[in-house]
């Protein structure tokens, strides 16, 4: 807490000295002065020096009213976030074929025997609800990890290979090995790693580079797109469904069972992630703005890059990769919690939002009931395509 305080007065007093000294060189004046032409008196202060002093301290004051401000709005932003998630969450207990009273889920949920409620809620709604509010936490705190640390919207781990991994091994396992849910999940999870170690490796050639990993990653997507295209192809007709249905993203069949490792792992991960990630800002700046600043690069590099993996990896082994919502979350949170500070905990909640309401939608209000990958992918697609076009005018991708 004291190296902090003393980093944020430092470049309070940096923003401080260089207002007031690009003040004087439009004035005039010279910013570097030599020895023989300051006054003998320094104890003398003219007119001009105390009122640079009083602009210097005003503009102070201005630099610490605005990081209020966007700690207030933060701060109000994260808590309608919880609210909203938490109403949704409780929406999705109670609506399906047969709608059931706050009452009667708040007494499933302690235990009691509710008539009909006990199965439909404690057995079937519970579980997946559960299970979409990790998994749209989980992906939508790792990809904004990769877009901060990648400093590119695009860097998604829908688009750099490594959701990609965990499919390929998902339908190899499905379709060619014949394997069971368990099986099939502990094998996307060893394939999503090696595949995000395999990226890291290829693209690191004397040091970082964002833009190699980004490049390297869609090579790698492709790639593994290619293999899953391939088993489904010779997929039979009743491995067929499932594969489809497990690459779409689907919380159909969720238990407890497939949602106990994902919660032990986003309680484990996630408080790593939030310590490292007051960091992840800071390397925005640069390598070496960042050292200069105390900031410990490639160890909070190699944590959240790990960190980012093993939640994904997990993620998507329970439920599949559901589509574009690590993509969409960190934007949308950065847009409605202005700049500064983590994104961490305001994309986690803006992703399980949106893996919810996906959910409940798909399940309930298109006459039809679609996996939840496919109502996330129909909305992530279109942002993409804004996000290419804007990356175009703008001369970079």
């Amino acid at each position: 807490m004291r190296v902090k305080n003393l980093r944020r007065d430092s470049i309070e007093k940096q923003e401080a000295t260089f207002s007031e000294d690009v003040r004087n060189t439009s004035n005039g004046s010279s910013v570097l002065t030599s020895p023989q032409s300051q006054p003998d008196d320094t104890s003398t202060n003219t007119p001009s020096d105390s009122g640079n002093a009083s602009d210097s301290g005003d503009l102070t004051d201005t630099l610490r009213k605005a990081r209020r401000s966007r700690i207030r709005r933060r701060s109000l932003v994260t808590v309608v976030l919880v609210f909203l998630v938490a109403g949704i969450y409780l929406v999705n207990l109670m609506w399906g074929e047969v709608v059931y009273s706050p009452a009667d889920v708040s007494a499933v949920i302690r235990g009691e025997d509710v008539q009909g409620a006990s199965y439909s809620v404690g057995v079937l709604r519970l579980p997946r609800a559960t299970m979409g509010l990790l998994a749209g936490i989980a992906f939508g705190a790792a990809g904004v990890t990769f877009q901060t640390m990648l400093r590119n919207q695009l860097a998604s781990p829908d688009i750099i290979g490594i959701s990609s991994g965990a499919s390929a091994a998902g339908v190899i396992g499905i379709v060619i090995f014949g394997m069971g849910q368990t099986q099939v999940s502990i094998v996307a999870l060893i394939a999503s790693l090696t595949v995000a170690l395999l990226i890291y490796l290829l693209s690191y050639r004397g040091g970082f580079a964002g833009t190699r990993l980004i490049l390297i990653g869609i090579g790698f997507a492709a790639l593994l797109q290619s293999v899953v295209t391939y088993a489904l192809s010779q997929a039979s007709s009743w491995d067929l469904p499932t594969a489809t249905r497990w690459l779409t993203g689907s919380l159909n069949g969720a238990t407890w069972e497939r949602t106990g490792p994902l919660a032990a792992t986003a309680l484990a991960l996630l408080p790593i992630m939030l310590l490292f990630g007051r960091n992840l800002n800071v390397l925005r700046l640069g390598d070496e703005t960042a050292r200069g600043l105390g900031v410990r690069v490639n160890l909070t590099r190699v944590v959240m890059i790990v960190c980012a993996v093993i939640l994904i990896a997990v993620a998507t082994s329970a439920c599949g990769p559901i589509a574009f919502v690590a993509f969409v979350s960190g934007p949308i949170a950065a847009r409605i919690v202005g700049p500064g500070g983590s994104l961490t905990i305001p994309a986690a909640l803006v992703g399980a939002l949106v893996v919810l309401v996906s959910d409940l939608v798909s399940q309930y209000f298109l006459g039809v009931r679609y996996p939840v990958g496919v109502l996330t992918g129909a909305l992530g697609a279109p942002f993409l395509i804004y996000l290419l076009a804007r990356s175009n005018r703008g001369g970079n991708i």
